[in-house]
């Protein structure tokens, strides 16, 4: 008890209001005028969580791993430069490292600095929606970057999505397997981002199948029609986000489960062989996905294309039954004195019913042939 208050002491007193909820974990109250993105920051030593009577900060916390050894595991979300730049400090991180996590967007990789190793993450999160249009938004991407230490695990979030606290709780009911240190957490964070991807991937051939059925469907006239180009490039444009999500994350994982790497605990690393494994199957799928739907594109325009031909078909063939009336009103509406029949009692009659048949015979001949 007189250790942590000494511990207090050495540290800057002004820091923001926390609450604990009912899980155990701590959320910070953000404070204008002490602002902290710290979420969580927790002692591990043995696989169990440190218990404190209050919540520790990351320097504190880190002093207490320097002295009794464990290891300490920081959850932050979406900390500014400022925020971010006394935990760097105090964990010597990367300046490279330190930019990509605070300005976000990167790339799903994985890289070294020194004695530590930066990865990033995409999770993605399904969007539900009563029926897909040319706006809806499919899929809505968060990062999660890790650093993982000798005895420290970072996290940074970035986005609404991803949220790690029933994570670290599943993780703290496992005693075992959090005793093997940050490299558990880096595998267990690893492999829920790649479940959701499972989940999303499940998610995403409903919409695909959906817009195939419809593309392929009859029409009311008993034939395909095309159908909203929009709504099927916007699906694209969703399944293009998952794949940069994805494909990327691909060669970190195998480089995790194939690659000795001192920060990786070796009974740790044969796990992320299965994280690899599933990786590669969605990769699989969202390729699938994307051709599919290019396929889906192309013979939707093929279809709206044979629909307007059919339509200049019919437009022409009733053009020409027309033309023939026409051609006859024209004729006798020029008022020449010698017409054929003019002066005859049932030339009107004769004229008109010669011009029904025909029309007659050429609607039924354009019908025989596929206009009508």
């Amino acid at each position: 008890m007189s250790m942590i208050r000494d511990l207090r002491a050495a540290v800057r007193p002004s820091r923001p209001a926390q609450r604990k909820d009912n899980g155990g974990t701590y959320d910070t109250t953000r404070d204008p005028a002490t602002p902290s993105a710290v979420v969580d920051c927790a002692v591990y030593r043995d696989g169990a969580r440190l218990e404190t009577p209050a919540p520790l900060t990351p320097q504190e916390a880190m002093r207490l791993v320097r002295r009794d050894g464990g290891f300490v595991w920081i959850g932050l979300h979406e900390p500014t430069e400022a925020e971010f730049a006394g935990i760097a400090g105090e964990f010597g991180l990367h300046p490279l490292a330190v930019e990509d996590a605070v300005q976000a967007h990167q790339r799903p990789k994985l890289e070294r600095y020194d004695d530590t190793l930066f990865t990033v993450f995409k999770t993605i999160h399904y969007v539900d929606h009563d029926r897909l249009t040319a706006t809806s938004e499919v899929v809505e991407t968060g990062e999660v970057m890790c650093f993982t230490g000798r005895d420290f695990f970072i996290t940074v979030r970035h986005g609404g999505q991803g949220s790690l606290r029933t994570l670290r709780h599943r993780l703290q009911e496992d005693p075992e397997l959090l005793a093997k240190g940050p490299s558990a957490v880096l595998h267990t964070i690893a492999d829920h981002v790649v479940d959701g991807y499972i989940a999303v991937a499940h998610a995403l051939q409903d919409d695909v199948d959906d817009v195939e059925t419809e593309v392929f469907s009859p029409g009311r006239g008993g034939t395909a029609r095309g159908t909203d180009a929009g709504r099927i490039y916007q699906l694209k444009r969703e399944v293009m986000e998952f794949k940069r999500a994805v494909s990327p994350l691909l060669r970190p994982m195998q480089l995790l489960s194939e690659r000795p790497m001192r920060l990786i605990d070796p009974d740790i690393q044969k796990y992320f062989r299965d994280v690899a494994d599933h990786l590669a199957r969605v990769q699989e799928q969202v390729i699938g996905f994307d051709e599919l739907l290019n396929s889906i594109l192309q013979a939707n325009l093929a279809q709206a294309s044979v629909a307007q031909n059919e339509d200049m078909r019919k437009i022409t063939a009733w053009a020409a039954i027309i033309a023939v009336p026409t051609m006859v009103c024209g004729v006798y509406g020029m008022n020449f004195t010698y017409m054929p029949e003019l002066h005859w009692k049932y030339g009107y009659p004769v004229i008109m019913s010669v011009t029904v048949v025909i029309c007659l015979g050429i609607h039924r001949t354009l019908k025989r042939n596929g206009w009508l």
